[in-house]
């Protein structure tokens, strides 16, 4: 699993028009090839009366899988250009489909590389980033009199509470970077006199919105 990498923040659309031409970017966040055709396939489906919908995805640690589709615009003037919007800006696992409906005035080869790649680029700032950091899950039982100062504490030290779990204790499991989880567990050993033991659990992705690239 990598350490850490840029994706988006949502499955997310926007839309964009040049010369009375409408184009509809739809994206997604996807782990596989399969899930990537699947999304394309259903935007497909649900533009079936449209004039394109050319597609464009990288997926894998090593960005390993790479595809663009032209869907019937000149030959890399479409899926290339929404490909290369998605190298430039880091991002990884991501799924992109552009829907055109035809206005009635040809853009020309190089209208329709700048028209394809400003409808993603415009989509990935609309949705926003995301930096997935792999961070290890520290469970913390701790008492209800003490839940607000520790939240207080978490807060001020920029920890992510990953889920509450309620019974005669409550327990906080916290997403704690991998090379700080001796820094964390001393830290509660010191919040709470050494009361509180704290549990590791399974490593797991925390996400921090990031500036646009």
């Amino acid at each position: 699993m990598l350490e850490k990498y840029l994706t988006i923040k949502k499955e997310g659309q926007h839309e964009i028009e040049i010369e009375k031409s409408r184009f509809i970017c739809s994206m997604t966040r996807s782990e596989t090839e399969q899930e990537a055709q699947s999304f394309i396939l259903k935007l497909k489906k649900k533009y079936r009366d449209s004039t394109h919908n050319c597609s464009a995805y990288i997926i894998g640690e090593n960005d390993q899988h790479q595809k663009a589709n032209d869907d019937g615009e000149p030959s890399g003037t479409a899926g290339i250009p929404m490909l290369e919007v998605l190298k430039k800006k880091g991002l990884k696992n991501t799924v992109v489909v552009v829907t055109r409906y035809f206005g009635g005035t040809k853009l020309g080869t190089g209208g329709l590389v700048r028209a394809y790649g400003k409808a993603v680029s415009e989509t990935c700032s609309e949705i926003g980033i995301v930096e997935r950091i792999l961070a290890t899950i520290i469970s913390v039982p701790v008492p209800y009199n003490q839940l607000d100062k520790l939240e207080n504490l978490l807060t001020q030290k920029n920890y992510q509470i990953a889920d509450r779990t309620f019974t005669d204790l409550v327990t906080l499991d916290i997403f704690v970077d991998q090379d700080d989880v001796d820094n964390f567990t001393q830290m509660i050993t010191e919040f709470s006199s050494g009361q509180i033991h704290c549990q590791k659990g399974i490593q797991q992705y925390r996400e921090k919105d990031i500036s646009e690239l």
